[in-house]
């Protein structure tokens, strides 16, 4: 009776882990100077096979089996064969955007995919998307179109979220010399180029170092996060509504010098923001506490959590093992955390905590969408304290 019952408890957690698994579409990363990692086993491993070098952004897709399918950083394009992909080159995003690439299945079809590419600190190319046919070429794909302008001037911001109808996307992203958030509908028929505007929190404006830091929403997509870099110097949190589009409820979480990087834990209790300091050499990682009730509430549940030897961190990107990878700027080591539904310093952050391989990483990390981590179990082993 003791071992039925014992396999009654774990069984509901198996099949949550087998549903986290099967989802395979950030399996491969590839980044900084030419470094990668691979989730293919239940402890990610570096790539040593990559070609792409970005300062900052970059965006890789594989397949719902974990194949790799193509990668970018904003102004190239490699197929799975780490090849330069047919017309893939001369796209006017950049690599020293923030989030210079995000990659989106089109609705409604198994071969084609949207590559959208920001330009950096709000320079005249802006937002454009570019199609990719994985249909050509015998499965090696091909750009055909590409160098298509949505809107300019934008931030180096670049994100999506699933729609509530569990088919379509909305991408975001912030105008630049404004308050405006803009969100553009994804659907079988294409891009909806009139976006959803929503003018709130922090104007991105001044100094262009303003244009840098990241655009996240959580994985369930009713929260976004926003970092701003100098001078603006600021981590700032939203509403989200999936169905509508519409950007609401700021809670300005207070000033972080140079602060860079989001990343949400995967079961959207904890935000987590990354700053430098002036300058660098104050590298630190603080933590949110989303459960705590009020706004005030949140922004007092504000601690530090970790603290890098790097001068400069960059990306926060959760994984698929439920980890958040933080990167740290020309350094053989990603940072991990390694518990990130967990309160506080049980959050277990180890700066060494995941070699690269004698490749290095820069700012960047791949640009995944949030709900490719929806309900993901934290690793085992790891004792996760709720509150």
């Amino acid at each position: 009776m003791k071992t039925y019952v014992q396999y009654l408890l774990f069984l509901p957690l198996w099949l949550l882990a087998l549903g986290a698994m099967a989802q395979k579409e950030a399996t491969n990363w590839y980044f900084g100077r030419r470094a990668g990692i691979s989730f293919a086993q239940p402890e990610p491993a570096p790539l040593k096979n990559g070609m792409l070098f970005s300062e900052e952004g970059s965006a890789v897709i594989s397949d719902a089996q974990g194949n790799l399918l193509f990668y970018s950083n904003g102004m190239q394009v490699w197929n799975k064969n780490h090849q330069v992909m047919a017309n893939g080159s001369e796209l006017k995003g950049h690599e020293s955007s923030v989030q210079s690439a995000l990659i989106l299945p089109k609705p409604g079809s198994s071969t084609l995919f949207y590559l959208f590419t920001t330009d950096f600190q709000g320079q005249d190319h802006g937002l454009q998307y570019h199609v990719v046919d994985m249909s050509r070429n015998g499965g090696l794909g091909e750009v055909v179109s590409k160098n298509n302008l949505i809107f300019a001037p934008v931030t180096e911001k670049l994100t999506a979220v699933k729609h509530r109808n569990g088919r379509d996307f909305w991408v975001l992203t912030h105008r630049w010399n404004s308050t405006a958030f803009y969100a553009y509908l994804i659907t079988a028929n294409g891009i909806t180029f009139t976006p959803v505007e929503s003018r709130i929190g922090a104007m991105h404006t001044g100094d262009n170092g303003a244009a840098i830091g990241f655009l996240k929403a959580s994985p369930a997509g009713d929260k976004l996060a926003v970092a701003t870099w100098a001078p603006v110097n600021k981590i700032e949190l939203f509403d989200f509504d999936n169905a509508t589009g519409l950007v609401s409820n700021v809670v300005d979480l207070g000033k972080f010098e140079e602060a860079y990087g989001v990343e949400f834990s995967p079961d959207g209790s904890r935000l987590y923001g990354g700053k430098n300091g002036i300058a660098g050499g104050e590298a630190r990682i603080f933590q949110f506490n989303l459960k705590a009730g009020t706004p005030d509430a949140i922004i007092h549940s504000g601690q530090q959590v970790a603290k890098s030897l790097s001068r400069k961190i960059g990306a926060l990107q959760l994984g698929p093992d439920g980890r958040i990878y933080v990167a740290r700027n020309s350094s053989g080591y990603l940072g991990v955390i390694r518990n990130p539904n967990a309160l506080g310093p049980n959050c277990d952050y180890k700066d060494n905590g995941l070699n690269l391989g004698n490749q290095k990483s820069e700012l960047g990390l791949p640009n995944f969408p949030g709900f490719y981590f929806h309900n993901l179990t934290p690793p085992t082993g790891y004792v996760v304290q709720q509150r």
